[in-house]
């Protein structure tokens, strides 16, 4: 006698035809296609917008570039070693205008910081620039060593000295130059 986890189920028109329906196997087939949905689409950045070079950037080649160490408090109190690459090396890569070029038509220029959820802030570009100001504004992938949690990742951004967090942008996805002059869709 043979016992199988998958019996076979026939239906008088399979049975004629000589095919035979597992249960089991369609079960399988169900679970390997939620596994598959489940998994997470690879991280990228885009960059677009009023830039010379618009670009769309993968974890590796963001995980390749240079980053910078900051300490921070974050929204719940807690000081924390942030790492990841300063938004003006993602800009200054775009082309877009920084130090001497960024004075009279440049300075109504800013950016538009987009997260996975619809969330949105703005930063002038000045902001930005070390020139500018003293603090670097950081898109992050590590905080105290560890990989975001994906609640908060797999990039945020880390404005240090701000007393609100409300522009520490979660889930980015994109970061949009615009112009302030300029009619925007």
């Amino acid at each position: 006698m043979t016992i199988s986890l998958y019996p076979s189920v026939r239906r008088a028109d399979e049975q004629a035809a000589g095919k035979s329906f597992r249960p089991g196997r369609v079960l399988l087939a169900a679970l390997v296609a939620a596994l598959l949905c489940s998994l997470p689409a690879k991280a990228q950045i885009t960059l677009s917008g009023e830039v010379a070079s618009p670009l769309t950037l993968t974890t590796a080649e963001l995980d390749a570039m240079p980053h910078t160490e900051v300490k921070a408090t974050d929204h719940d109190g807690k000081k924390r070693r942030y790492s990841g690459i300063p938004l003006t090396d993602l800009l200054k890569r775009a082309g877009v205008a920084q130090g001497a070029q960024l004075r009279g038509k440049n300075l109504t220029k800013y950016l538009l910081v987009k997260a996975a959820d619809g969330y949105e802030a703005v930063f002038a570009l000045p902001e930005l620039d070390p020139e500018f100001a003293d603090r670097p504004v950081l898109l992050v992938d590590k905080a105290d060593g560890e990989p975001l949690p994906k609640s908060v990742g797999p990039y945020r951004l880390v404005v240090p000295g701000e007393k609100k967090q409300a522009r520490w942008v979660r889930q980015v996805t994109v970061l949009e130059v615009r112009n302030a002059k300029m009619p925007q869709p």
